[in-house]
């Protein structure tokens, strides 16, 4: 088998195990590689540490599959990783019809994301190691109780930083239709399986829609809505009015469908197809104010590169979103760059609203829902983070 031969005194990061091997770390490598393929990491001295698979294009040169050296990587191993995600998330006891399956290196499956939605699983093969088994995980996944088709959504950006091709499309049983309803807390929630966010559906933020007391008679602006799943929970806690902000006029008609689909009334709802960015600033022109102000941005950072840029993104919709809050009322903000940290995140917010001349008290730290696992070896897998905020 192929080697990757680290530097000297670069394997401490595989000691701790960390399954990532940036390519400043390799020395050389042993053999001729196929893209994706299987290969030994050994240290300068010639140790065995980890078998992992190759990415040349990456600057994440290799991950890691296993830190077992007996362990082969074949269907008896993704067998296995499927099982024990499966039995994680049986645990969890989610209220839904939907949640995460595999959730990448928290599962021991590099950029490997499933997602169920009732009877199919929608999926994400975004590094090479994973895309080379694609076949294997599909059949593996139709092996489970239930489960009746599985159908690919690789449309994510990360997979051209792989050097593989956008891809999309069944690859086994079934073909899943192309919306399907969201059960989720005493809502229903459309989601566009072939052509919204992600899989489909922002399941990550499940917990943090659960409960919204804090929006019973309040008006609340809803920012970076898309298919409106906070403001509908605001409505159904009581909300006097909601108004929804997004860019996309997709994301808000289906929107509507959902304030319908539950019965919530259209008259309080407003619809607001706009750059949030210069909605909060033309708000803010005309006076406006809310209870309460959520911001739930798309990512802003997806390397450490565009951090700065993507702070100063954070700082500019936080001030805006304070001075619209209400003395007494809720900012509730969100950041799922993973460059972003949570204490970098708190001190972008926090920096924010000292300039919007307001007091914060956290009354809530928010993070992804837990059928998105952060492994304490690999704190990346940490992207989500929420703060509930009064602002006085």
């Amino acid at each position: 088998m192929p080697q990757l031969v680290l530097n000297p005194n670069r394997e401490g990061s595989l000691l701790r195990k960390h399954p990532w091997i940036y390519s400043g770390a390799v020395a050389k490598v042993v053999g001729e590689p196929q893209s994706g393929e299987t290969v030994e990491i050994v240290s300068a001295k010639g140790e065995w540490l980890a078998r992992g698979f190759y990415s040349p294009a990456s600057q994440i040169r290799a991950r890691v599959w296993t830190f077992e050296r007996d362990e082969a990587v074949n269907g008896a191993f993704f067998a296995r990783r499927i099982q024990q995600a499966k039995s994680y998330r049986d645990k969890l006891r989610i209220q839904s019809n939907s949640y995460r399956l595999i959730h990448g290196e928290a599962d021991g499956l590099p950029g490997c994301v499933v997602d169920v939605y009732g009877k199919f699983c929608v999926c994400q093969f975004l590094t090479t190691g994973i895309a080379r088994f694609a076949n294997v995980l599909a059949s593996q996944l139709m092996e489970l109780p239930g489960i009746e088709g599985v159908y690919e959504r690789s449309d994510a950006e990360a997979r051209t930083r792989e050097g593989l091709e956008l891809r999309c499309g069944p690859l086994a049983g079934s073909e899943p239709p192309e919306r399907f309803i969201v059960e989720e807390n005493g809502l229903r929630l459309i989601a566009d399986l072939r052509n919204g966010h992600k899989t489909g559906f922002y399941l990550d933020q499940r917990d943090a829609r659960s409960s919204m007391p804090f929006a019973k008679n309040a008006d609340v602006l809803n920012c970076f809505c898309y298919t409106g799943g906070f403001g509908l929970r605001a409505a159904k806690e009581g909300a006097n009015s909601v108004t929804q902000v997004d860019i996309s006029a997709p994301a808000l008609e289906i929107a509507r469908e959902n304030a319908a689909l539950n019965s919530l009334g259209q008259d309080r709802f407003t619809y607001i197809k706009a750059d949030v960015f210069a909605q909060l600033r033309k708000f803010r022109d005309q006076g406006r104010s809310f209870d309460v102000v959520i911001l739930d941005p798309p990512k802003f950072a997806d390397t450490q590169r565009q951090l700065q840029h993507a702070a100063r993104g954070y700082k500019d919709i936080n001030l805006m979103g304070a001075k619209l809050t209400r003395p007494g009322g809720t900012l509730l903000t969100f950041s799922c760059s993973g460059a972003m940290t949570p204490d970098l995140f708190a001190k972008v917010v926090g920096d924010a609203c000292r300039d919007a001349g307001r007091k914060a008290l956290v009354r809530r730290i928010l993070q992804q829902a837990p059928d998105h696992p952060t492994a304490l070896d690999f704190p990346e897998g940490r992207y989500l983070t929420g703060l509930e905020l009064c602002l006085l």
